[in-house]
């Protein structure tokens, strides 16, 4: 259904649900809407898109249920990145309108031109033999409306037509609009689309009567091409003629009149049939749809839930990844992307049968990110970290699994009163875990950080759990005023020869927390030196370190008190505890 300023497609589901898809239209008028006959002819042309796209969309929502995706349609989920429904609607579009110049342009013309080698038939007046083309073309719309409306899904579409006009003449007669009242309607209407194509077809035959036949030209081929051409560059003059014409019978209500619209009413009896009251429903939900979007600009539009096989959605996104990251990496993001834009576990991804349409372009959409370099936490914009959601962006380093394990050790050191110092603090991951789970011991937290952007983000990250975290902008402990009972540093420590080498997302993240210098020890030395007067007696130091360096960053800071190496679950050096003699 169409208003003045919506549009409203409802459409019955296989199992029975009703779903909407609405859309508004812009109300401000175009410069062509005010010129006769080109108004016609591009109002056609829009309502042509308009029909197609809800067709399209219509296609996409009952097609939901398709079923196990052939072999075809997993080679172009994994090779194109397209479904078979894209596919299948570009070449029906293409197909149909081939279909209809051929057999209501070209067949006429061509039996006519057959007709022409029977001797004396190419002496009859061109203007007859245009006739008999005109007669032809509508003896073949008779036909095609007739056959087709023997195909059992055609004549649902049918059923659905007639239930669209009962609906219109419910409301036009002032009824209220229930199944019961549009049930009594009649499911003719004289403004249908059915009337245009009739008037269409008999303008039609007035405009080509006088077009010439170029029987001169003296080659039967080039003549039939020239008829043919002539005829389709007439068709968007006769399209806008139409179109003023069937305005002007709405105008008026008269015995000529309605004589004039017999014919178009003639043919909705092939074009129409009577709908079941379930039918009714789906267009009632429609028009009233329409009425309360176009009384009410605050109404948002909806879009169809459509569905898709969770199978083919999870293939289409894995192939996106597969250049740029072995068939192990492609297949852990692309459920790493599906547990975020699903809000479920991984575990649960198994289970699923289909997924929403939108969910699956939208996980598309992050895999075309990541396989572009970005990485999946940019892209979705948080991160998980010790049982925490955190915003996550270019603004600062990822916070990873490892460093958990730098907050263990911390969350085993706070006691009530604790004053924490967390140094390089980035997103501000370590520090807004321990304020999180410190908070019942009444933990004080500052963090620190050179870069104010990164600053930022750490802010954000403790007002969303509205964490009393203190933050300072400071190179590691240069603007850093009192003492503390522990301090963790996650610094740069990847050498800066190594840098270079690292995978591509990892170097789409800040560069500046990541190269520690020549050897990767730059920031463990000056820390090193700059602690001493900012930690308490008996309190304590946890850094996280890279592969290989325990024995020197233990060896910094062995002066200042007993150290301890904490290892992770695979056994590799994690983390330095330094813990400050008494």
């Amino acid at each position: 259904m169409r208003g003045e300023r919506s549009v409203a497609t409802a459409v019955r589901t296989s199992d029975g649900r009703i779903e909407l898809e609405t859309s508004r239209i812009s109300e401000e008028k175009k410069w062509w809407q005010k010129v006769p006959v080109l108004r016609g002819f591009l109002n056609f042309f829009v309502m042509m898109i308009i029909g197609s796209k809800v067709l399209t969309r219509s296609a996409e929502l009952y097609g939901e249920d398709a079923g196990e995706p052939g072999k075809f349609e997993k080679w172009l989920a994994e090779k194109k990145h397209v479904s078979a429904m894209d596919v299948a609607i570009v070449i029906g579009v293409i197909l149909g309108v081939a279909f209809a110049i051929g057999l209501f342009v070209a067949l006429p013309l061509g039996i006519v031109a057959l007709l022409e080698r029977i001797p004396n038939f190419g002496d009859i007046h061109y203007v007859w033999r245009n006739l008999i083309v005109s007669g032809i073309r509508l003896i073949v719309l008779f036909a095609y409306l007739f056959l087709v409306s023997l195909v059992p899904d055609i004549k649902r579409v049918f059923m659905y037509h007639g239930a669209e006009h009962k609906v219109i003449t419910c409301f036009e007669q002032g009824e209220e609009l229930t199944v019961e009242n549009a049930r009594r309607m009649s499911r003719l209407h004289d403004r249908c689309g059915t009337s245009f194509l009739v008037i269409t077809v008999f303008v039609s035959l007035l405009a080509s009567a006088f077009l010439p036949t170029f029987d001169a030209i003296g080659n039967r081929f080039l003549s039939f091409l020239l008829r043919f051409a002539t005829r389709l560059a007439l068709l968007p003059v006769v399209a806008g003629f139409s179109y003023e014409v069937l305005k002007g019978l709405a105008r008026f209500d008269n015995a000529f009149v309605r004589i004039l619209k017999k014919p178009g009413l003639w043919f909705q009896l092939l074009t129409t049939r009577e709908p079941d009251d379930s039918m009714l429903e789906v267009s009632l939900t429609s028009f009233k749809t329409v009425q309360a979007m176009d009384a009410d600009p605050s109404i948002e539009p909806v879009s169809f839930r459509i569905k898709k096989d969770f199978k083919l959605a999870r293939l289409e996104v894995e192939s996106l990844l597969r250049d740029g990251y072995d068939e192990t990496e492609a297949k852990a993001l692309t459920d790493w992307i599906f547990v975020a834009v699903l809000g479920t576990s991984r575990a649960s991804l198994d289970l699923l049968k289909d997924v929403d349409r939108k969910d699956a372009d939208r996980a598309k959409e992050y895999a075309r990110k990541v396989a572009a370099g970005e990485p999946l936490q940019y892209v979705l914009g948080e991160t998980e970290f010790y049982g925490l959601k955190l915003k996550c962006d270019p603004r600062a380093l990822i916070p990873r699994g490892d460093t958990e394990f730098l907050v263990e050790a911390a969350l085993d050191l706070v006691h009530d009163g604790s004053r924490v110092l967390d140094l390089c603090t980035g997103s501000g991951a370590i520090a807004v875990a321990i304020a999180y789970h410190g908070k019942d011991r009444s933990v004080s937290v500052l963090a620190t950080d050179i870069d104010e952007d990164a600053l930022s983000l750490a802010r954000e990250n403790a007002a969303a759990y509205d964490l009393p975290i203190t933050f300072l902008q400071s190179d590691l402990l240069q603007s850093v005023t009192g003492v503390f009972d522990l301090v963790t540093v996650n610094p740069p420590y990847i050498p800066t020869g190594d840098v270079a080498g690292l995978d591509a997302n990892v170097l789409a993240e800040p560069l500046r927390a990541l190269d520690g210098g020549a050897d990767g020890l730059d920031f463990y030395r000056r820390l090193a030196e700059a602690i001493p007067p900012h930690l308490a007696d008996g309190g304590a130091i946890l850094l996280e370190i890279g592969a290989d360096q325990a024995e020197a960053v233990t060896a910094l800071f062995s002066s200042l008190g007993k150290t301890e190496v904490i290892k992770d679950l695979d056994g590799h050096d994690r983390v330095v505890k330094v813990t400050r003699d008494v």
